[in-house]
Formats: structure tokens, sequence, C-alpha cells
């Protein structure tokens, strides 16, 4: 795509921002030395309006020319210091994202003392005090709600966080990860694999049997061969696999649509991919703990692993 970026647009800003001012100043010049060709001598410039109205023939205001050219230099002034005029940055180095990033570590400061009061705290004991919680309810309400719901229960394309549903493991530690660092998941389309309709049928029915969900037994038998196709991301048993984060086929949950022979049809001839964002660049590592203590909190995920120790 850089082949067809150009700073043309830059340019054509500048240009409009200077050629603009500079017809402010030139059109206050000529206003102010203009003088009427043919003046009365009553001093005005012989145009009447409205019978009585006439136009009188005055150089403009002192006051008015004054604030005109202190309006055009303070423009001039602003373009120089902030990025204005195209893609001249400015002598401030001011930018919207510098003050973001500014304004955020000033907050992150303020509320360093609360977050202090959490350090040394695990994530399963986080999730049991209520001003950690209360915390990190804001937090989800402001970042991930949008995605998940404000119950966690997610909906269409976006997991539910309240189930035992968690392809890239639902331990304390696990969530942390998946929060700091996001997830890419990819299901391949595989119809390409298979050979035709029939086994792509097959293969939907065998899956359905893995849930015990409604499915044609003759169909699901002749697509148990098939399968093994599947079986490399999803497992020979199709309880999926944590380090690749495939879904747990035999769970009865599927997060992009329902559990049917059409859904599950549809994700082998046409894939799915899934995307969960890294926060690490937005939270400060108390708040990703915080957040992370309020979803493992919800009821979701796994046990904390035991240490090597009482292993």
């Amino acid at each position: 795509m850089s082949d067809f970026t150009s700073n043309f647009w830059s340019m054509y800003v500048a240009g409009i921002t200077a050629v603009g001012i500079a017809g402010c100043l030139i059109l206050l010049w000529v206003s102010g030395s203009t003088k009427t060709s043919a003046p009365q001598k009553d001093n005005t410039t012989g145009h009447v309006w409205d019978e009585d109205l006439r136009e009188m023939n005055n150089p403009l205001p002192l006051w008015w020319v004054v604030l005109f050219v202190v309006t055009c230099v303070f423009s001039i002034g602003y373009l120089v210091w902030y990025p204005g005029f195209g893609a001249y940055e400015g002598m401030g180095k001011w930018s919207s994202a510098g003050q973001f990033e500014e304004e955020v570590a000033k907050d992150n400061a303020r509320s360093a003392p609360v977050y202090a009061s959490f350090a040394g705290k695990s994530i399963e004991a986080l999730s049991r005090d209520k001003a950690a919680m209360d915390i990190g309810d804001r937090l989800y309400m402001n970042n991930c709600a949008q995605c998940h719901g404000s119950s966690a229960r997610g909906s269409v394309g976006y997991p539910n966080l309240t189930d035992k549903q968690w392809n890239w493991g639902g331990t304390p530690d696990d969530i942390l990860t998946t929060i700091t660092h996001g997830r890419t998941s990819v299901m391949t389309p595989m119809a390409a694999a298979l050979e035709g309709k029939d086994d792509v049928r097959n293969v939907a029915n065998y899956v359905l049997s893995l849930s015990g969900a409604p499915h044609n037994k003759d169909a699901a038998a002749k697509g148990r061969e098939k399968f093994e196709f599947c079986a490399a991301c999803h497992g020979p048993d199709g309880k999926g696999m944590k380090m690749v984060g495939s879904a747990n086929l035999a769970s009865g949950i599927f997060t992009h649509g329902p559990v049917s022979e059409a859904h599950i049809i549809d994700m082998i001839n046409n894939g799915k991919t899934g995307v969960m964002p890294a926060w690490e660049d937005k939270f400060t590592p108390a708040q990703l703990r915080v957040l992370a203590a309020y979803i493992w909190g919800k009821g979701g995920g796994e046990p904390a692993e035991a240490p090597a120790a009482a292993k």
C-alpha cells in the first residue's frame, strides 16, 4: 500500500490554510486603502438602500482592524506551535495520542495507591476482594462488555465467560495471559480435504454426536473416519487442545452459532477466524490482574493450578 500513498493531501491542506490567511490580510489591506472613485460631498459612496440608508466612505474602525490582525497573527502562531499546517509536526510536538498517554499516566499515578493495596494477592484472592471486584466491574463494563455483554455471557461470535468452555485454558493465569496478550483462533476451511458434500455432512453429524446432540446416526458413523482431518487440531476425542486454542466439540457449546448440522457444515466449508485483542498496552499489570480476577470470579474458567511443590 505504500506505493499508493503520498504527501499530496498534507500539501493540499497546508496550501489552503496559507492561502486563506494571506487572503484575509490582503482583503483587509485592500478594503482599508481603497476609497470610492467618486465620493459625495457628504462623505458617502452614493449607495442608498431602503430610501434613506446611505453607505459612508469611512475607513474601517481601528479597533476592528487591530482585532482582525491579531486574529491572523494568532492563527499563524497556532499553526507554528501545533500540527495544523499539513504534515508539519509543530514546534510544540503536541499530538492527540501524546496528550492521551499523558492523561492516562497521570490517572494511573493517582490510582496507584489503590492498586498497591492488592499487591501480593493471588488472582483467586482478588476475586474475593470486594474493593478489587468493584474496580474490576468498571474495567469490564468500560472495555469488555461491548463484545462479551454486561452479564459476560457473550453472544454469537463472542465467548461466554461464565461457562466452562475455555479454548485457551480457564485457570486464573490462563485468563490473565489471554487478556494481556490477546488470542487469534483460526478454524481452517476443511471442505477441500473431504470428498464432497456428503463427507462434510457426515463429519458434521459425527461432531454433533460427540456432545450427544440430535444427529443422524448413519451419517455420524460414516463421518467418524473422516474426522481424522479434524483430529489434528481438535484431538482424536474432539475435546480440543489448549496449546492451539481449538474448541472442545464434545462440550455442546459453539461460539459462532447454534449446535446444528447447518452451522457445523458452514464452519467446515468456510472456516472462521476469531480475534481477542491484547490489552497490555492499555492497562497496567495491576489492572490486568484485577480484571482477570473479576472475569474468573464470574463462575466460569477452571481452578487454579496447584503449585509444583504441592503436586
